[in-house]
């Protein structure tokens, strides 16, 4: 079987932020004086530079379709240095008549007026991180915003012309109840967003609330809460079309189906990981920048800058394959699977016949994707592809 080179997208990590959250484990870095900003960005290029070297005729005549600035705080780079990188990186690779380019941006470090230069730099989709709308929550999630500067920052984008804005959303937070779970998702849809992600808090490793964690909602309340606000989206128009995204018609998020479809993408700065098909070798590479900010920038565009690079191994794929399809609701066709793995779909036709046997699995031989009882136990669905 025959793998064929998928879409191919750019994930570009901005590592600083004001202030580490108690439950982030990205990998983020709160201020200490002023990071080098302008530094960075020509770090950035000069690793563009080094991963088409490095990938040769794996990327030739490849648009990229998306591009996402995630962090940290992406937006504590000016307008004037997100261009500046956005006019490298299409110097060096074409970029689709389409494109959606995503900047992620913390309420509490956006200045007024700086959407209009974000847009004329080339972004054209605002990924809002709000959380919550309600004030002690913010407080304990560590937050540095408040819910009137959220409202206020998205009112400020929608002003500036970004027609297209996503708020990202947690639920389950330190004692919320159900009500005010919906209350959160109300404020967020009186704001109309063309998106909507919408996930529970999870105590991660590595994290201060893993360490010492808060008073959460039990799962029988979280599940509560989800499937209320699902409802409650629902009826304002936002279609879930993954287990935490919601989206007006036509307003999905180009970025993430990239992920979930399976397809490429190159990630840029310290820490980012990529995913790249060398259909020619019949090969998949996951390549993956050294962290810490400091030794990305000395490394410079040189070898140091990769913290590892691997072949995905046949037996492994199966399993990453579904890691990310089965996130979708409407689940992906059957044949994407051969197309997007080089594997023969009967390699996984002992596991798909038992997901359908348990009702975990649609039972559309024409598609792979998972039932609502699926969705619910996605974790163990998932782990059946293990190899």
């Amino acid at each position: 079987m025959s793998l064929i080179a998928p879409p191919l997208a750019l994930y570009v990590h901005m590592p600083w932020c004001v202030k580490k959250c108690p439950y982030c484990d990205f990998n983020s870095h709160g201020l200490r004086g002023e990071p080098p900003y302008a530094t960075y960005v020509d770090t950035l290029l000069t690793d563009l530079d080094a991963d088409r070297a490095d990938f040769g005729n794996a990327l030739d005549g490849r648009p990229i379709v998306s591009v996402f600035f995630g962090g940290g705080t992406p937006s504590l780079f000016s307008p004037e240095l997100i261009a500046r990188f956005l006019d490298g990186a299409q110097a060096r690779l074409p970029f689709a008549a389409e494109c959606e380019v995503t900047l992620e941006t913390n309420p509490g470090t956006v200045e007024h007026g700086r959407f209009d230069g974000y847009l004329a730099a080339g972004v054209n989709r605002i990924s809002f991180g709000i959380q919550s709308f309600d004030d002690d929550k913010l407080k304990r999630l560590g937050r540095i915003h408040s819910a009137r500067e959220a409202e206020a920052a998205v009112k400020s984008a929608q002003d500036a012309g970004v027609g297209n804005i996503n708020l990202d959303l947690m639920y389950a937070l330190p004692e919320q109840s159900l009500d005010g779970a919906l209350a959160d998702v109300d404020r967020a849809v009186s704001l109309q967003p063309t998106h909507i992600s919408h996930y529970q808090l999870t105590l991660e490793p590595n994290t201060v609330f893993a360490a010492h964690p808060p008073p959460l909602p039990d799962d029988d309340d979280a599940w509560a809460m989800q499937e209320a606000c699902e409802a409650r989206l629902a009826a304002a128009g936002y279609a879930q079309y993954e287990i935490s995204a919601y989206a007006q018609p036509g307003r999905r998020c180009e970025h993430n189906l990239n992920y979930w479809r399976f397809g490429d993408y190159l990630g840029l700065g310290a820490g980012a990981h990529g995913k790249l098909t060398d259909a020619a070798r019949g090969e998949i590479y996951r390549r993956w920048k050294i962290r810490h900010p400091n030794a990305y920038l000395q490394a410079a565009g040189g070898p140091a800058r990769v913290g590892g690079h691997a072949a995905v191994a046949a037996g492994e794929l199966p399993f990453e394959y579904m890691l990310n399809a089965l996130r979708l609701i409407d689940g992906v066709p059957a044949g994407d699977f051969p197309t997007r793995t080089g594997l023969p779909l009967q390699q996984i036709a002992a596991r798909l016949a038992e997901g359908r046997r348990r009702g975990w699995l649609d039972a559309d031989p024409q598609r792979l994707g998972t039932t609502p009882l699926g969705q619910r136990f996605l974790n163990d669905v998932i782990a059946s592809f293990l190899d």
